[in-house]
């Protein structure tokens, strides 16, 4: 297999899903690290590789591929071995479900962006940007608690008893709220999901404080 180059950012939770999945299917990867706050990834060089300046992308033999949600799928397609995501189509969209809730539910509303937008250009101070994140992460939470502490198909894991998709997004998206000090005690079905994750080596390798570019 060519060298894969992972693109992205220590603490980001993009990136953090890519890592986990990569390790998850057991394919090595080389990373390219960029400093966000120096705004490395909006140089002219990476835009040739994303326009949007986003990370994370994945580089394989010039081709990138771009958004985390694109590239875990590509990786379950790249090799067999460990699937993400199952092979039946009702299985497969209640994985998917839980995945997209954090990806497309609570990320776009906190991501770093936005959380600068708010501070930066519309004159919100800190403790206000905090209630903005810990707001989105309480109701999104409190509707995953709900559906996987209720449906049978939840395992050790998200679904089932082998990790997969949906803990990909769900355990970096812990990290995030335990950044910013949300009261996750609400939350007991999430934080086991999170405690048997990351007791396993794929997710603690990928831990953001774990990278070669932890600050």
């Amino acid at each position: 297999m060519s060298d894969l180059i992972l693109h992205g950012f220590w603490r980001s939770s993009a990136s953090y899903r890519v890592r986990i999945a990569l390790n998850l299917k057991g394919i090595d990867y080389i990373q390219q690290n960029y400093l966000l706050g120096k705004k490395e990834h909006k140089s002219e060089e990476f835009l040739t590789k994303n326009p949007q300046g986003l990370v994370p992308a994945l580089e394989i033999d010039g081709t990138v591929i771009t958004q985390s949600l694109t590239i875990i799928e590509y990786l379950d397609h790249l090799k067999e071995e460990n699937r993400l995501l199952p092979l039946d189509p009702l299985e497969r969209a209640r994985v998917q479900s839980i995945a997209y809730a954090i990806a497309c539910e609570i990320h776009p509303l906190n991501n770093l962006r936005i959380l600068q937008y708010l501070k930066n250009d519309l004159g919100h101070d800190q403790a206000e940007v905090d209630t903005w994140y810990r707001h989105w992460v309480n109701e999104e939470f409190t509707a995953l608690e709900k559906k996987l502490s209720s449906e049978s198909e939840t395992g050790v894991f998200c679904h089932g008893d082998a990790p997969g998709f949906a803990d990909t997004f769900l355990i970096p998206q812990i990290y995030n709220a335990q950044r910013f000090e949300c009261d996750l005690s609400g939350f007991p079905t999430l934080m086991r999901i999170n405690e048997a994750c990351l007791n396993m080596e794929e997710f603690a390798d990928a831990v953001p404080e774990n990278q070669p570019d932890a600050l």
